[in-house]
């Protein structure tokens, strides 16, 4: 009988207790002394939606699977467990054995979104482990990060002792069989970090150094150790068949985000958007076999008890067996009382005609992500998305018996002016004008279209990494341009309109295209009491406001101006295969408003196809 980490008496006062017990069905126990390193797997987040997460799913199968390795799961204590941990000095501690995370070998923490990086402080803190790596003694764990943050590390990189840039299933044993050599020869901390930066797709950011120039941009990043490389390679996995795949996920006791079985059909995307960071670090699209899937369906489903089963993609109409992989889970499902979810599909006749198979067409409302209202706008962002496409998918909807739409639009991008802004809303009026182009005896009722206005991030790694953002009050400023254009419509009625915080976003900018100077202020904003930022109800703007302040960062510098042509990122020494000269290409014909063909139409020579692999060979055999 394992001991918990948190008495009765804890438990019975925090909200959510089985967020802390552990012990759910398919949850890896192991003799602790029969293994030789003990990995620690975090996702800086609150355990319903850090259970969400299929990376994790999928290296903490990977990581199982080793004889020598023994990974469990941690997430970020609730601010309500917070407090008493804190209070009672509990050190924080793993679900698996409930023991403190300070005794495992490494800690990684997978960093997903910029708002979670307080909550990475946060774990580190309740851990007992130093907030600065460079603080850290030789009894501390070993501190990786991971994921699509991860490609621009340098504002979390004095709290990380390395990162892993690229996919996991790669060179983690590598770094484990380094790991365990060192420790048997009697090597220290530093000989093992330098060992581990000479491995393709880690990077040690002890071993670097930043000079800046007068005006803030920098001038060069250079490593400062023999052997560790200028450049630091992602790691992508090409041959989808050799990766293992979680074939049973543990099964949570309470309600988590996406409580169903998720099967991740294909990696990457055929897609150019030029906003879109997922679809230049993931290329090249690389697609898992449709057998395999089948067979993974039925194992995961029959290992779960799930009710419920999703296709994992950033564009999953894009997948070439999609039809086939459908047919066999309206089959297979039917029989169960299995639900089917399909998310990023394009609403075209054939997802329409697998959603009115799969889902009770009355309840559901469908999604369309024009990104702009403006043809002219939706040509800059390379969207590949016509007026009469969204009309004709609606269209097609609301004949099957579909009466709520949701819009996603974006505000502030590139070159955006008011007549964009104000198209937004034409857009939504058209959609509800088709509605009621139906007979009204043939209708659902009354129509609901709701769109809703994100504020645009430019993001490393995208075409649009050198646009400029704006500030707090010019967001605000175009979402009440777009209210009021809302309110001049016919079909004012049947529309609504919702956007994102621009306070957040104005911070989510800095995080995201930030160098290691910003990171003395995510320290100030977590000393301050800042965690759970990316929860309303716990983001405090005027804290963050101050720790910039206090630590000298200028928002402006970092957000506020369109970067130069020959401007050195925190990012460059990474190289994700797409080459910075494409990238810059796709800038120029975004100013330009010119279309890029997808990858299966046409190469547009991104970088990628020197991995000689996924769509980037297809039909050339």
């Amino acid at each position: 009988m394992r001991k918990l980490a948190l008495s009765d008496e804890i438990l019975l006062k925090v909200e959510k207790p089985a967020r802390y017990i552990g012990g759910e069905v398919n949850s890896v126990m192991k003799d602790r002394d029969k293994v030789d390193i003990r990995f620690a797997m975090c996702f800086p987040d609150v355990y319903e939606i850090g259970m969400s997460h299929l990376g994790i799913q999928i290296l903490y199968d990977m990581f199982n699977r080793m004889e020598d390795v023994w990974c469990e799961r941690v997430y970020s204590p609730w601010t309500d467990l917070d407090r008493i941990m804190r209070e009672e000095h509990i050190p924080l501690f793993a679900l698996e054995s409930q023991d403190p995370i300070k005794d495992f070998d490494f800690l990684g923490i997978t960093i997903q979104y910029e708002m979670c990086y307080t909550n990475i402080l946060q774990v580190l803190d309740l851990s007992g482990i130093p907030l600065l790596a460079a603080q850290r003694d030789e009894d501390c764990p070993i501190v990786i990060g991971g994921g699509p943050c991860a490609y621009n590390p340098e504002p979390l990189a004095d709290f990380f002792d390395l990162f892993y840039i690229g996919e996991g299933e790669t060179v983690y044993r590598k770094l484990l069989d380094v790991y365990k050599e060192n420790k048997s020869s009697g090597g220290s901390r530093r000989d093992f970090l330098l060992k581990a930066a000479r491995i393709e797709g880690i990077y040690v950011s002890m071993f670097y150094h930043t000079e800046y120039r007068e005006d803030g941009t920098i001038a060069s990043f250079e490593p400062t150790e023999p052997g560790v490389p200028a450049v630091v390679k992602k790691q992508v996995v090409m041959d989808m068949a050799q990766t293992t795949y979680p074939e049973r996920p543990i099964v949570p006791f309470i309600k988590v985000t996406q409580d169903r079985v998720v099967l991740e059909i294909q990696r990457g995307c055929i897609r150019g958007c030029r906003f879109c960071q997922a679809g230049m670090l993931y290329r090249p699209t690389r697609e898992r076999d449709v057998e395999t899937l089948k067979e993974y369906a039925r194992r995961m489903l029959e290992s779960t008890g799930h009710e419920e089963i999703s296709l994992s993609s950033l564009s999953s109409s894009d997948y070439s067996k999609l039809e086939e992989l459908v047919s066999f889970l309206i089959d297979e499902c039917n029989e169960r009382g299995i639900n089917i979810s399909l998310p990023s599909l394009r609403i075209d006749a054939f997802s329409l005609d697998v959603m009115s198979k799969v889902q009770d067409v009355k309840k559901s409302s469908l999604t369309f992500a024009p990104e702009a209202g403006s043809q002219r706008m939706r040509d800059v962002i390379n969207k590949g998305l016509t007026e009469e496409d969204i009309l004709t998918g609606a269209g097609q909807a609301f004949e099957g018996g579909w009466n709520k739409v949701k819009l996603y639009f974006m505000l502030g991008l590139p070159t955006e002016t008011r007549e964009d802004m104000e198209a937004i809303a034409v857009l939504a009026d058209k959609v509800a004008r088709r509605y009621y182009e139906i007979p009204k005896d043939q209708r659902n009722g009354k129509c609901q279209i709701t769109a809703s206005s994100s504020f645009f991030i430019p993001k490393p790694f995208t075409p649009f990494q050198w646009a400029r953002m704006y500030s707090n009050e010019e967001y605000i400023a175009r979402a009440a341009i777009v209210k009021h254009a809302f309110q001049d419509q016919l079909n004012r009625k049947s529309l609504k309109y919702n956007w994102h915080d621009a306070e957040v976003t104005v911070l989510e900018g800095i995080l995201a295209r930030g160098d290691r100077r910003v990171g003395r202020a995510v320290l100030e904003a977590y000393r301050s009491g800042c965690i759970y930022d990316a929860w309303t109800e716990n983001f405090h703007y005027e804290k963050w406001l101050e720790a910039f302040e206090k630590t000298g960062i200028d928002l402006a510098f970092y957000n506020e101006r369109e970067r130069g042509e020959d401007e050195i990122f925190p990012w460059d020494f990474i190289d994700i295969g797409v080459t910075k000269q494409f990238l810059r290409r796709e800038w120029e014909r975004a100013m330009r408003g010119e279309v890029t063909p997808n990858c299966r139409q046409q190469c547009s020579g991104c970088g990628v196809a020197r991995w000689k692999g996924g769509v980037c060979v297809e039909g050339k055999n």
